[in-house]
């Protein structure tokens, strides 16, 4: 059977003017004309069959009938006011979940959590790292970071930071007789590869270099072991502009050689459309894009600096 529910105008209406004992007052409290809140409240008592006021020497008199009513409508109101609170409440804060890539996971977003805790700290994340690919519609995830070209149909997609591709490797190498110098120290340097020589190939076309030797050196299938070698001195690795910026800005990663190669794919926030704009992932969002900014100020600062050499 349906509710039969009067309109919720008359019955904001009908409460206003029972707690201020005042059409006029009720008016506005509710910023309407005291004609509007006598028209609504006359309504109600029709849609009733009862009347709710009285009129004694000018002054609005509630009926017991009107009292009665008044305790269901405002003990109704009340919940509907707590339960729209709470609901604006978990928009703005509780649990957000977001999915990226275990290398961003382990080499940018983990060192940083610490600082969004303090600035948010009524926002509980829940961070999955996963290669997949989630199905917004069907998973419960609020946004992913993802690394890409950008191209995610009917989502809302904000680039987080622009990359390269650039040697990266201990200041270690750096130091001593055998130290890296110029590009052409390469060929006495062990060579980190990520999943492929593909990158290495590219820019030592770049450099002009061709007494490399490719086959050298380790392979690892994940940019955040092959940046945790590079770390521990082990080798030179070709490294996303990104992924290194943490340890580039600590200083435990210096970039020995100027040239860097410019890449087609970059990271992007994505998430649905509809809840774009949600508090507490607008300030997930504002969080990255703040963090990305910061990052690359200082690495063009270590670059004018030349602390990196």
């Amino acid at each position: 059977m349906p509710r039969r529910l009067p309109p919720l105008n008359a019955l904001k209406a009908f409460e206003a003017a029972a707690r201020h004992e005042s059409f006029t007052r009720a008016a506005e409290e509710l910023c309407v004309t005291q004609g509007a809140v006598s028209h609504q409240v006359k309504a109600l008592e029709g849609e009733l069959g009862i009347k709710l006021f009285n009129r004694e020497r000018q002054r609005l008199v509630i009926t017991e009938a009107g009292r009665s009513y008044l305790e269901v409508v405002r003990d109704a109101l009340d919940r509907i006011a707590a339960g729209t609170e709470r609901l604006v409440q978990s928009q703005a804060s509780g649990v957000l979940t977001v999915t990226t890539s275990p290398n961003f996971a382990a080499k940018w977003l983990v060192h940083r959590l610490a600082r969004f805790a303090e600035a948010h700290p009524d926002i509980n994340l829940r961070i999955n790292a996963s290669l997949h690919h989630v199905d917004f519609a069907r998973e419960d995830v609020d946004v992913a970071v993802r690394h890409g070209d950008g191209n995610a149909p009917g989502l809302h997609v904000t680039r987080l930071c622009i990359e390269k591709l650039t040697p990266v490797c201990s200041p270690k190498l750096l130091l001593g007789r055998a130290g890296i110098r110029k590009p052409a120290d390469l060929a006495r340097q062990t060579l980190i590869h990520v999943n492929d020589h593909n990158d290495w190939k590219r820019w030592l076309e770049a450099a002009e270099l061709d007494n490399v030797d490719l086959a050298r050196g380790v392979v690892l299938n994940q940019a955040s072991m092959a940046l945790d070698a590079a770390v521990e001195g082990q080798g030179v690795v070709m490294a996303r502009s990104a992924l290194a910026a943490w340890d580039m800005i600590g200083g435990r990663l210096v970039q020995p050689f100027d040239l860097s190669l410019t890449v087609p794919y970059a990271y992007w926030i994505v998430g649905p459309k509809a809840t774009s704009q949600l508090p507490k992932i607008n300030a997930f969002r504002s969080w990255l894009l703040a963090e990305a900014a910061n990052d690359a100020r200082r690495l063009k600062a270590l670059e004018r600096t030349g602390s990196q050499t």
